[in-house]
């Protein structure tokens, strides 16, 4: 089916209460940070159903963190037209604001269809455990080990 979604989250890190009403506002580049000619797609209509729910006026006091989904699919409808790829994505909060760097974890690999959806902002739920990455493998030891040959000699 080729459906992808990332979620992104917004923490209001300010001293004063911080709105959002609508969508974020998307920007993919390519490896070399050339700008992918898409559609943003407000809302997953054009790439998924039973996901909308309409932009809603959402106040974050100090702390407090609100998510939005983005879709696209590898999909490819088109033999003719050459699949893109995007390597990079930038989530404004909204038209106007400043953009941060977001780590897809991964291609944005759209195939052909030239679009890419974004859901709505929302109030994350306090109770929801906030994400972390997992933790570095430790270094290694800069004690070198001692095994013994199958034979045991030394």
């Amino acid at each position: 089916m080729g459906l992808r979604a990332l979620g992104v989250e917004l923490v209001n890190c300010g001293e004063r209460p911080y709105q959002l009403n609508g969508y974020p506002v998307l920007h993919v580049f390519d490896e070399a940070r050339e700008p992918v000619m898409l559609r943003v797609v407000n809302g997953a209509k054009e790439i998924t159903s039973g996901f909308d729910q309409p932009p809603r006026q959402v106040t974050l006091a100090t702390g407090e963190r609100a998510t939005a989904v983005v879709l696209w699919r590898n999909l490819v409808t088109d033999p003719t037209v050459v699949a893109t790829n995007g390597e990079f994505l930038t989530v404004a909060p909204a038209a106007g604001q400043p953009a941060e760097e977001v780590d897809p974890d991964g291609p944005i690999d759209l195939g052909n269809t030239g679009r890419i959806g974004v859901s709505a902002w929302k109030k994350a739920d306090p109770s929801t455990p906030v994400p972390t990455r997992p933790a570095p493998p430790p270094a290694p030891s800069a004690v070198p080990s001692s095994v013994s040959p199958p034979d045991s000699r030394l």
